[in-house]
């Protein structure tokens, strides 16, 4: 059963046909020549598994034209026919469809069968698939994790959650030396066909231990992906292109989004885990973020506008392989980047994505790249002192002025 591609929210067309038998590791930045006058732009793999060649394009050409990202305006979800979902209901139906797609997809996890998970993603799939498709486990993360990524090396397509992103630290040895490495150790006899899901970041008051922001620990494993969801949209199609991949991904969710509601189509859909998304089209900075502070920077973006300010507001997604081709299509239009990110300051994604920024388009670069992150603490239970922890609007706003001076 073909599925289509959509990119971004709600797009009434489809890019290309997703073929989930050749989802390969994108091309390295290492194979790229010595600096020169020229740039360069890293094109990630095709969603057809062929691997787009490298751009070379000078600093007086015209913008490449990305088909693959669209304005809001072009793909807004509010159109047409669709339902409403929660975003936790999103993932659920993703999550469903799928089970009912493929007899090989599978759940494990901590309260995932008749409880319906924590935050209820697996609501009802007990009732429905059975206790053997949707499999309660002992407290034990490093034992089933390493349970679904066994289950994926004999053909299984598990779907591993944990009740808190924090408590994946549990099974790092599981994910890092077997999870990353075994289809290369194996010299390519085994694929890892496994969505490690679950909530995290920075809640309402849950204390440190359950505020974790773990994409900084996961991105240095090599042959993991990682994504994360930021709307109802994006969460179910996130949710079926993982499933579907032959990579292992990791599905990153924000605790405090599952109860964003937004209409989605009727139709089937998939985002590509490799593209990031256009969330407002601008011409006076580029701003980059993802998850949970999507929200706080379009939130700082109506008071920019107020203030004259015309940012461009881009939703990453995809936090491993970086979309450098948006990215610097947008970079080499606006000259700025602010890069805001919920993730801790030092090691975090944001440093990863200024050293990214630096590398290929710092020519394009009017002013240094400024990223603001959470602070290098543990979060506090008190609620005021957890709010100082997180980016603010506030911030975001005196930053942007900051860089466009």
């Amino acid at each position: 059963m073909a599925a289509r591609i959509h990119v971004g929210a709600g797009a009434a067309t489809a890019l290309s046909t997703f073929n989930s038998k050749k989802l390969v590791a994108p091309p390295s930045r290492t194979n790229l020549p010595a600096r020169s006058s020229k740039r360069y732009i890293v094109a990630a793999a095709g969603s057809d598994g062929s691997k787009k060649s490298l751009l070379r394009v000078r600093h007086s050409q015209k913008l490449i034209a990305n088909a693959a990202v669209a304005t809001k305006a072009e793909t807004s979800a509010t159109t047409g026919t669709g339902h409403e979902l929660l975003l936790f209901e999103a993932l659920q139906e993703g999550l469903e469809e799928e089970m009912d797609r493929d007899p090989h997809v599978c759940v494990m996890g901590e309260d995932v069968g008749h409880y319906g998970g924590s935050y209820k993603v697996t609501k009802g799939l007990a009732d429905k698939f059975g206790d053997l498709r949707v499999l309660d486990t002992p407290i034990c993360e490093n034992a089933f994790t390493g349970m679904g990524i066994g289950a994926a090396m004999t053909g299984l397509r598990p779907v591993i959650e944990g009740m808190n992103m924090g408590f994946l630290l549990l099974a790092f040895n599981q994910i890092s030396n077997n999870c990353g490495m075994l289809h290369y150790t194996s010299g390519g006899q085994f694929t890892i066909p496994v969505v490690i899901r679950g909530p995290g970041g920075v809640g309402r008051q849950l204390g440190a231990e359950h505020s974790q922001r773990l994409e900084s620990y996961f991105q240095s494993i090599p042959g993991i992906q990682m994504v994360a969801c930021s709307t109802p949209y994006n969460a179910k199609g996130l949710m079926k292109a993982a499933i579907r991949s032959e990579n292992p991904v990791i599905l990153f969710e924000h605790v405090l989004l599952y109860n964003l509601k937004e209409k989605i189509p009727d139709e089937e859909y998939i985002c590509n885990l490799e593209e990031a998304e256009m969330v407002r089209p601008g011409e006076h900075i580029t701003i980059l973020t993802y998850s949970r502070m999507r929200y706080h920077v379009m939130q700082a973006a109506k008071t920019l506008v107020n203030k004259g300010y015309d940012p461009e507001v881009i939703d990453i997604r995809s936090l491993k392989p970086f979309d450098l081709h948006t990215i610097g299509n947008s970079v080499k239009k606006t000259h700025r980047v602010l890069i805001v990110e919920e993730c801790m300051r030092t090691g975090g994604i944001g440093a990863s994505l200024t050293a990214a920024i630096n590398e290929n388009f710092h020519d394009y670069l009017d002013a240094p790249v400024m990223c603001l992150s959470s602070q290098d603490v543990p979060t506090p239970y008190a609620g005021t002192l957890e709010e100082w922890t997180v980016v603010q609007p506030a911030q975001i706003v005196t930053a942007v002025e900051q860089l466009c001076q």
